[in-house]
């Protein structure tokens, strides 16, 4: 039997973080239920079966991390088929020597989660990062505990929920000797205008754990995640010799499944590949900066570029490019069209004009909202757009204005999968930063949210907007005034999109099905201007025949696009209530 020296001896070894093995010890086999998965407390196991064990008790749909695994190459030898490393580093900060921030941030706060009010806007952004969602019940359980802490930032405006982040007190835990703690699911609406919001939340799990007496707070994060280490790096954290240990599910595939095909292609076609990688129907990358690629399955090979595939024809292309052929061919169909002229005709332009008092010029053909000027006002910022629209297009088109919000939806296989309002670029003053600075910082941040895909350009459009909100580029506006920076509402020149799916009026869906129809597209995003998503009105704008599926999660556009394209890959009862459906509307 083993002595109580050499007890506190072999304890120690497994708690490579102990200062004094002769002191308090903490319990063993420790671990923490998030909802969405456990921390299993892998340094407070007392052997690796234990740790194997309890991994192997992972709940479905459930990602459990062991963490704080010193020696990572035993514990995965005990099952290598099962189990993976973690590509994630840990760091640490050290409460006692952390700095307070040297101002308040704008324009949101942060506090605790009510689950009452709180659990569908978290649980959104959760969707919004590709994280698992939690179940109400479980936030209402834990309302009062001291083990988990939530805490979430809203906007004071608005009153959404644009960030959360969640703590774990190990000395609730494990009876931790060393008071530690740590940052679990830092999660920010990649569409908030507001900046620091994962810092704040950040420094606010910090201070509510110093003043609770812990000594430091713990994190992982992917090692290619250079943008969130570079934060953590600023707010004094540094890198522990520790690793993170998972199960091979579905959940965590992407992280060991090897080299990843679409890595160097931009959001619109990885969604699809990693779509059909799940699935697993093969993927041929053929051109990564065109976005080109081909997916092959049960003999079947179809060449995708983003979300334009095979499958839509030439004639419907050609349909889609031709702004004024797409109009003229959906009105025929009963789709309610602006007003529209070319802009040869200068009277016309004019009376136009005076009919309406404001216009949209854009080019003929053309996407991403290059060329498009919006909410024109005058005679001479109408004849500028059509010499900008000019060189996008030999043939520009002049519309009627409607006020009102700007909605995409996404049909796919003539039915609709996501509605969206997709509303412009806009700053919001801090008293401090001019225009052109907080149109950059601004810029910047949709551009990291976005994979590089939203910018605002500091272009003649943009500072025609600025000047009808009142500014110049230089000019710094007061703390708190929001104002439009571009009219056009395209993600590719910054603007932000927000889910109304389960919103949308029927009228509005029937005639977005009627758009794909006329022009025979199985896949299309088609554009409305409407005066609320959940009212009928609204006038058809344009059809996009490669609408970017990423920009519409959580909603399931990836996973309904490559069922069209591949109806075998999907399971055999979504398959049988398909059929169903098509026989009940026939």
């Amino acid at each position: 039997m083993a002595s109580r020296t050499d007890h506190h001896r072999g304890r120690a070894a497994l708690f490579p973080f102990l200062k004094n093995p002769h002191g308090p010890q903490p319990r063993a086999n420790a671990l923490a239920d998030c909802g969405w998965g456990r921390i299993l407390f892998a340094h407070s196991f007392e052997n690796a079966e234990y740790l194997l064990s309890e991994l192997r008790a992972e709940g479905p749909e459930q990602r459990d991390i062991a963490m704080y695994v010193t020696d990572p190459h035993v514990v995965l030898a005990a099952a290598p088929a099962e189990l993976f490393l973690d590509p994630s580093h840990t760091f640490r900060l050290t409460l006692a020597t952390y700095r307070a921030a040297g101002r308040r941030p704008s324009g949101f706060f942060v506090r605790r989660l009510v689950p009452d009010t709180d659990i569908d806007g978290v649980n959104r952004l959760y969707a919004l990062h590709r994280m698992i969602e939690v179940r109400p019940d479980f936030f209402e359980q834990h309302r009062n505990g001291r083990l988990l802490t939530y805490f979430v930032a809203e906007d004071e405006e608005t009153g959404a929920i644009i960030g959360t982040v969640t703590g774990i007190d190990h000395g609730c835990a494990f009876d931790d000797p060393e008071k530690g703690s740590s940052l679990w699911t830092l999660a920010v609406d990649p569409q908030t205008p507001h900046p620091g919001v994962g810092e704040a939340l950040i420094r606010w799990l910090a201070e509510h754990y110093i003043a609770r007496g812990a000594a430091t707070m713990d994190l992982s994060v992917l090692h290619d995640n250079h943008g969130a280490i570079g934060l953590y790096e600023k707010l004094g954290f540094h890198r522990l010799p520790v690793f993170a240990v998972k199960r091979r599910n579905v959940i965590n595939e992407r992280l060991f499944a090897g080299n990843d095909p679409a890595k160097a292609m931009n959001p619109y076609a990885r969604i699809i590949i990693n779509e059909a990688r799940r699935r697993g129907i093969g993927v041929e990358v053929i051109d990564a900066e065109g976005g080109l690629f081909e997916l092959r399955s049960g003999g079947r090979n179809i060449r995708c570029r983003e979300s334009l595939s095979d499958l839509t024809t030439a004639v419907s292309l050609s349909i889609c490019d031709d702004k004024a052929m797409t109009r003229r061919i959906v009105h025929a169909a009963g789709v309610s069209v602006p007003d529209e002229i070319e802009a040869n005709d200068v009277e016309a332009v004019k009376a136009m004009l005076a009919k309406h008092g404001s216009l949209v010029v854009k080019p003929a053909r053309g996407e991403q909202g290059r060329g498009v000027a919006v909410d024109l006002d005058t005679i001479e910022s109408v004849e500028t757009a059509i010499a900008i629209a000019r060189r996008h297009s030999d043939r520009v088109l002049v519309e009627s204005f409607h006020k009102g919000d700007d909605l995409r939806l996404v049909v796919i296989g003539y039915k609709l999968v996501a509605a969206a309002i997709r509303r412009p670029a806009e700053v919001i003053g801090n008293g401090r930063d001019s225009v052109r600075q907080l149109i950059e910082r601004q810029s910047r941040r949709r551009a990291a949210a976005t994979g590089g895909e939203s910018r605002i350009p500091l272009d003649a459009e943009t500072e025609r907007c600025v000047a009808k909100a009142g500014y110049g580029l230089d000019d710094v506006p007061p703390e708190g005034a929001a104002f439009a920076v571009r009219k056009a509402a395209n993600l590719h020149t910054g603007g932000t999109i927000h889910d109304v799916t389960a919103l949308v009026h029927p009228r509005l869906v029937e005639a977005a099905i009627r758009v794909a129809r006329a022009i025979d597209i199985p896949v299309v995003g088609v554009d409305f201007i409407v005066p609320n998503p959940t009212e009928p009105d609204y006038v058809f704008i344009e059809a996009n025949e490669r609408p970017g599926l990423a920009n519409h999660e959580p909603q399931p556009t990836a996973e309904r696009f490559v069922d069209l394209l591949f109806p075998l890959s999907m399971p055999a009862a979504a398959r049988t209530a398909r059929r169903a459906d098509a026989a009940a509307q026939h």
